[in-house]
């Protein structure tokens, strides 16, 4: 069974996706075999193929083997607004169980599974679960995304520490400067490596749209470093 990382991150829109593209590389580039998984996603466009989500198609074109989108992401909505919301609307039920076993389809063909979070740690799925029941129940190392920003010292240290009460292994984060440059980013990177218990998986400067395209995740994944995950 493959290796399972769960990519989780202080907010939404902070940077999940793209990290998770360029640490898809920087694992293939050490000869490891490699499938993504975004399991809920919201904000879909409608295409002749169905429900199709732009983070979730560029994570499948990232991975090492062919998959169907349905396997990758098994929960699409339209609305780009809450997913448990949005599955409401449309009368879904978003099921934990139904998630664990596409997760194994995938993990049956490769060495390593990146799972991608919707939102934050604590976002929910349903009623009585969140984001966080699933990494559990994928028992998936996680990986913590810090998008650079004003209050991501308090957001950092929250979901840290909702990572450990859910029992799970808080591996490693990444510092995401994003679009632009944060005031005082050095000092509030040095903050969270004396506060986070995971190693520091790297420090992403802003990057020019270009820069962080899909295309060239490669850019991403210099700077990276995997050895601090494997």
């Amino acid at each position: 069974m493959a290796r399972g990382f769960f990519i989780t991150g202080t907010d939404t829109d902070v940077g999940k996706t793209t990290i998770a593209l360029g640490l898809m590389v920087a694992l293939k580039n050490a000869g490891l075999t490699v499938a993504a998984m975004k399991p809920v996603s919201a904000g879909c466009v409608n295409t002749d193929h169905g429900l199709r989500n732009d983070d979730a198609v560029r994570l499948m074109h990232q991975a090492s083997i062919d998959l169907p989108y349905a396997l990758v992401n098994p929960y699409a909505f339209e609305p780009a607004i809450a997913p448990h919301i949005a599955a409401e609307d449309q009368q879904v039920e978003m099921d934990i169980d139904s998630l664990l076993r596409a997760y194994r389809q995938i993990a049956e063909q490769v060495e390593v599974v990146i799972v991608e979070g919707a939102g934050g740690w604590q976002v929910p799925l349903n009623r009585h679960q969140t984001m966080a029941d699933l990494a559990q129940a994928l028992q998936a190392d996680v990986i913590q995304v810090v998008g650079l920003k004003l209050g991501c010292l308090n957001h950092a240290l929250l979901t840290a520490q909702g990572i450990a009460a859910q029992g799970l292994r808080h591996t490693a984060w990444v510092a995401n400067h994003g679009v632009a440059d944060m005031p005082c980013g050095a000092e509030n990177i040095q903050a969270l490596q004396q506060r986070l218990p995971g190693r520091c998986l790297g420090i992403v400067p802003a990057l020019t749209p270009a820069d962080a395209d899909p295309l060239r995740a490669e850019d991403i994944a210099r700077y990276l470093d995997i050895g601090a995950i494997l």
